[in-house]
């Protein structure tokens, strides 16, 4: 009940007066049965922007942390993003990935629209990264369409660390359902997972025409931090130099 008071009458409608955004190819989206819709993730507020504009309602796996912050405060966001229609999942460990998929062919068995981002996080300047294969495992498994979408405008919106959106105008743009069924059967074959994959982030990307770096997004964002620090290290070495000892 309180997904759809969220979506049509508290922050549904000013997600759709503050953004504005422009829907295209809302009739790919099927109006019945399950299927994946996996998009692009450029902004926190990704997750409130496709639901919106929407008819179905639409599940996303989202990142345990959301779920897991303390005090009323954390209680309140994970109390908001499981009425949201948001499932945790925990992305550490080896087991992580087969939590995920398990979650997701859940809410596919129910004959209900699945939300996920291929890329597993967030981009962090703007450009789109390789996928992961949980999508094509996920689609392959439950023998059901991807519906392509990319969120244009996002990341000027809301960027990376941002709380309070700028005004900017947003394009949400879904694509021609993907038919993976001449896969059946082979979900346990890396390169036909692969292949999948790179099916459905080439059709993400002829929606977004985004810069395509052919790398995972944590392991770009890991490398910067490290240089970064090394920088920083650096930076302050050249500025408090060690004195010789006498």
């Amino acid at each position: 009940m309180f997904y759809y008071v969220l979506k049509y009458v508290l922050l549904g409608p000013l997600l759709r007066l503050v953004f504005r955004p422009r829907i295209e190819g809302l009739e790919h989206v099927p109006s019945a049965g399950a299927a994946i819709i996996a998009g692009n993730h450029l902004s926190f507020s990704d997750h409130f922007l496709m639901p919106a504009v929407l008819k179905r309602r639409i599940t996303f796996l989202a990142k345990a942390e959301y779920f897991t912050g303390p005090g009323i405060k954390g209680r309140l966001t994970a109390h908001f993003f499981r009425s949201a229609g948001q499932i945790p999942v925990d992305r550490s460990g080896k087991d992580a990935g087969q939590a995920a998929i398990r979650e997701g062919l859940g809410v596919l068995s129910k004959n209900e629209l699945l939300g996920i981002y291929p890329e597993g996080t967030r981009s962090h300047d703007g450009r789109l990264y390789k996928g992961k294969v949980g999508v094509a495992v996920m689609a392959l498994k439950a023998g059901v369409p991807v519906i392509p979408c990319a969120m244009i405008g996002t990341f000027e919106a809301q960027p990376p660390g941002k709380v309070i959106p700028n005004i900017h105008p947003v394009v949400i743009r879904f694509g021609k359902p993907l038919d993976f069924s001449r896969y059946a059967g082979m979900e346990n074959e890396k390169a036909i997972l692969r292949a999948a994959t790179d099916e459905i982030m080439y059709a993400i990307l002829s929606l977004s025409e985004q810069e395509y770096v052919d790398q995972y997004a944590a392991v770009v964002k890991a490398q910067q931090s490290e240089e970064n620090g090394a920088k920083a290290a650096q930076a302050k070495e050249r500025r408090f130099p060690r004195m010789p000892l006498s």
